[in-house]
């Protein structure tokens, strides 16, 4: 299979259209919500919505984009967007890094320099790697999605013919978060024999979707210096879990308000960010406006909100079947990176069940978006696992 550079270049037509639209924002009537209780908050809203109206540069982060190598394929009918930069070392390992929602390929940008070329950020080039960033299909500039039944296990399989048939990598490793920490993980379960390793952010058994949240680890499960993880875990299913519901079962309904106003669409990414982040309520001591916008400004330019809601129902309506019923469930060797501020959590225990665990590492601070949040700390993590997988 063939891979062609692509170059983002946003019609300026969008860009005045954004603009206008911007401007004539109706926010909803809002009263009692300082704490962001009720959910995203007026006043910060307005106030980051006038940045990206009138201060916001995208031709600026379209060029910063621009400047890394990206790629598009067409894999099974599917057009895929990767971005693709090759090692400074003496043996680079190639890895593939899988983003999630409401993240995109671009989450992972800050940590890409200093895993191809450790040496230039005062590692060793022994530790160099081939990193491959692709857009999850439906994502991003891995679109238009126009097929059915793409979701995590979906994209395993497409990960394995980009690495292999399209970029010629017999054998890989895998990293990811979010959605790509269950897409690298059934990368371990099914395709173990092509992995090198597999290194997941967010601990979770592949039949998520599958299951009641009750099948989840209990409190009992969870060791004394794990105390808190059980609560964290219930309070996010019970009190921040509403958007799942939501896209796993009407996706197609809220992606017309999404896709004609990006007012609504700013104030839907913009909670999650402040939700799942380690910011302490403030957005901004983790993501500029600059940063937070850059994300946003890809869905809305690529009209993709749409199919990233989609990839939940396609999770809940086409359930996770399993390749083998042996244990551990990831055969591949597994590192865990959790950082403290991780929507939820599995227990040590579970892990060391359920994954061929031969690496794992508590860091904090950092939350959800960890490449965002902490590129050092987790860079230095990923070159740990794999440095004991190297040939």
């Amino acid at each position: 299979m063939s891979y062609e550079p692509f170059t983002i270049d946003i019609p300026d037509a969008d860009l005045i259209d954004l603009r206008a639209r911007l401007q004539r924002t109706r926010l909803a009537p809002e009263f009692a919500n300082d704490d962001w209780g009720f959910g995203t908050n007026a006043e910060y809203l307005q106030e980051l919505l006038d940045y990206w109206a009138t201060d916001y540069d995208w031709r600026a982060h379209e060029a910063q984009i621009n400047s890394a190598a990206n790629f598009k394929t067409t894999i099974d009918g599917i057009p895929i967007h990767f971005m693709y930069e090759k090692g400074k070392g003496p043996n680079p390992m190639p890895l593939i890094l899988t983003h999630g929602w409401p993240w995109t390929f671009w989450d992972w940008h800050k940590v890409i320099g200093p895993l191809t070329d450790p040496a230039a950020y005062g590692g060793d080039p022994n530790d160099s790697f081939d990193v491959i960033v692709p857009s999850v299909p439906g994502f991003g500039f891995s679109t238009p999605l126009t097929s059915t039944g793409i979701n995590f296990w979906r994209s395993a399989d497409i990960w394995v013919s980009l690495m292999r048939d399209v970029l010629g990598y017999d054998k890989f490793a895998a990293g990811g978060g979010d959605w790509g920490s269950l897409t690298t993980a059934q990368l371990g379960h099914k395709y173990a024999d092509h992995m090198i390793g597999v290194y997941v952010l967010l601990m979770a058994p592949l039949t998520l979707f599958n299951e009641p949240i009750d099948t989840l680890p209990d409190e009992s499960e969870f060791a004394e210096e794990e105390s808190g993880w059980y609560a964290q875990n219930q309070s996010f299913f019970l009190d921040g879990s509403g958007y799942s519901a939501i896209q796993s079962t009407r996706p197609q309904t809220i992606a017309y308000a999404m896709n004609d106003s990006p007012a609504g669409l700013c104030a839907w990414l913009l909670e999650k960010r402040r939700a799942w982040s380690d910011c302490g309520g403030d957005v901004e001591s983790r993501f500029t406006k600059d940063e937070l916008l850059t994300g946003f400004s890809i869905y809305w330019f690529t009209q993709s909100y749409g199919t990233t809601a989609r990839y939940y129902y396609e999770c809940t309506h086409n359930q996770w079947q399993p390749s083998h019923g042996r244990h551990p469930v990831v055969e591949a060797p597994v590192g865990v990176g959790a950082y403290s501020g991780e929507a939820f959590f599995m227990p040590k225990s579970w892990a060391e069940r359920y994954y061929n665990l031969q690496h794992w590492t508590m860091m904090s601070p950092g939350g959800h978006f960890a490449p965002m949040e902490e590129p050092e700390t987790l860079t230095a993590d990923i070159r740990n696992f794999f440095r004991a997988l190297r040939s």
